[in-house]
């Protein structure tokens, strides 16, 4: 499945640098491989955590992907956003993953833990009460909101990469943003 997306201006330094990496890196450069890995990361694992529901399983996704990205890379067509070829390898493999497992597990403690963990800033009782209320979010909304935060894609690109309008995206994520504040605050769920 080949992907298109257009990136702000604001994305697009960011954008360059990292079709630059997959240039290189489909030439066999063994360091840009390890930039573009360090740069992404996070992001191939968050997707596929909220894909997946499971840190083992993303943790092997992850693994696969950037095997898939070293092996694939002589092949990347400078068309739209390499993040978002990235995390189409991501969501294909994740999902493939997920079809033949034939079940769903929720997330683990481990697991959402690891995602605000990144942030140096996030105290542990601040973890605590993320980990609380995202679990507290429906599926879509939690990986829509995680998406955006955690992986930085933009709502359009989060709308392509899921396959849903970007009115639902827009709709979930602002959803999510509401129950997550009301539930920082204590409030109760309405």
């Amino acid at each position: 499945m080949r992907m298109s997306v257009q990136t702000t201006k604001g994305d697009n330094g960011r954008s360059q640098e990292m079709e630059k990496l997959l240039l290189r890196v489909g030439q066999g450069d063994r360091g840009a491989f390890a930039q573009m890995y360090m740069q992404t990361r996070e992001a191939v694992y968050a997707l596929a955590l909220s894909v997946l529901h499971d840190a083992q399983e993303a943790q092997d996704v992850a693994q696969d992907v950037f095997v898939q990205v070293w092996e694939r890379a002589s092949g990347y067509q400078p068309k739209g956003s390499p993040m978002a070829w990235l995390f189409t390898v991501t969501r294909n493999l994740a999902l493939t993953r997920l079809r033949r497992s034939g079940r769903q597990v929720g997330l683990e403690e481990e697991a959402w833990n690891a995602i605000p963990a990144q942030a140096p800033d996030v105290s542990p009782e601040d973890r605590h009460l993320l980990q609380e209320a995202l679990s507290k979010l429906g599926g879509q909304e939690r990986q829509i909101v995680l998406l955006h935060a955690v992986t930085g894609l933009k709502h359009r690109e989060i709308a392509r990469l899921l396959e849903l309008p970007l009115s639902t995206v827009l709709s979930k994520y602002h959803r999510g943003l509401k129950k997550l504040h009301s539930l920082m605050k204590g409030e109760s769920d309405r």
